[in-house]
């Protein structure tokens, strides 16, 4: 086992940057101390901790893979198939997070192979686009609103009213360029049904403690909250918590202390001045910083510049579009697809919709 998840450290190119970028930003770095520790933010570390449980507890209960199985089957035309995933996809990213929506979306999709000739590819890429377009909706759809959700101090549907407008808008926009992605086609999709082994138990034990949790949250107490949940399903589901991403907290530490510790070089200071006095200040910084160095990073980095958090959170969100780094769910996406020449197609339509939510935004923001 421990040479397995040695294995995994290994192969987690994202880890292996960061960890490999410490060193010389705390050498290069004026002021850098040896309490690291304090350069992370641990309410959002264990909001995420939390979150990851009870998705992975959801997931596992086979319920919603049982839901996606449903809907897909109930679908006769192509475009109409697309528009259901678009909606089905941004709909689950904003509440069980963007990367678990992705892992129960996607494989569901390659399903299709079995039964139907499709553009698979276009699909998938579509449901990575809506996975970035709806999680911008709630504070826990996705780690940069996480993150900056527990920073800015706002409450979950004060979070939630200021994104709403962008993220109806960039999923509206998705499926207004539906008809340009997917033609006019009847297709058959009867023999989707999947054998999901099915845990009503688990699925309603998961559920019922979003609530709670988020109300722990909410209060500043998601580190404890997270905490409680581990330890309960340590003795009510211990194998459900060997299948969480635990390296992706690791993951979160690293990228709270290298961006800590990166926006206190004087170089990258004017460098980030600079950028925030293009036309859109703030949104136009973070669009443009995500395409180098994904949204996520780029939330909590340009975070040490500005206190305009709608205009942070709007600008990352947007920034997921564009070049496949600027979000997570991409890579993750394009990695589950397998499809030769998927990437090249996913800019085909990722960079339009970049410079289409771009312009969205900045109608919205007027």
């Amino acid at each position: 086992m421990f040479r397995h998840a040695l294995s995994r450290v290994v192969q987690d190119v994202l880890f292996m940057v960061l960890l490999a970028a410490l060193v010389p930003l705390w050498w290069l770095s004026p002021d850098a101390g040896w309490a690291l520790y304090e350069r992370v933010d641990w309410k959002t570390v264990g909001a995420l901790a939390g979150l990851m449980v009870l998705s992975r507890g959801l997931e596992v209960s086979g319920y919603l893979s049982l839901a996606g199985s449903w809907l897909l089957q109930r679908v006769r035309g192509e475009r109409l198939l697309a528009v259901y995933l678009i909606l089905f996809s941004a709909g689950l990213s904003a509440v069980i997070t963007n990367d678990v929506a992705l892992f129960i979306v996607v494989p569901l999709t390659v399903s299709l192979r079995r039964v139907a000739e499709l553009p698979l590819g276009r699909l998938i890429i579509f449901e990575a686009l809506a996975v970035n377009a709806g999680s911008a909706l709630s504070p826990i759809g996705n780690p940069q609103n996480l993150f900056m959700w527990q920073a800015s101090g706002a409450g979950f549907l004060e979070f939630t009213a200021m994104m709403a407008p962008l993220a109806l808008a960039l999923t509206a926009l998705l499926i207004a360029a539906v008809p340009l992605a997917f033609p006019r086609q009847r297709i058959s999709v009867s023999g989707v049904a999947a054998a999901v082994p099915r845990d009503r138990r688990l699925f309603w034990v998961s559920l019922l403690l979003y609530v709670p949790f988020l109300v722990m949250a909410d209060w500043g107490y998601a580190a404890l909250g997270a905490a409680m949940l581990i330890v309960l399903y340590l003795f009510y589901r211990r194998h459900l918590l060997l299948g969480v991403d635990w390296l992706l907290l690791l993951v979160f530490a690293l990228m709270f202390i290298n961006m800590s510790l990166l926006s206190g070089l004087p170089a990258v200071q004017g460098i980030t001045h600079h950028l925030l006095q293009l036309p859109g200040a703030v949104f136009t910084a973070a669009v443009l910083t995500s395409q180098v160095m994904s949204n996520v990073p780029a939330a909590i980095f340009l975070a040490s510049f500005t206190d305009d958090w709608q205009a942070l959170a709007w600008g990352v969100t947007v920034g997921g579009f564009g070049l496949a780094i600027g979000s997570l769910a991409n890579l993750i996406a394009l990695r589950l697809a397998y499809q030769p020449g998927l990437w090249r197609e996913f800019h085909v339509w990722s960079v339009p919709v970049l410079f289409g939510g771009w312009l969205v935004a900045l109608l919205l923001r007027l």
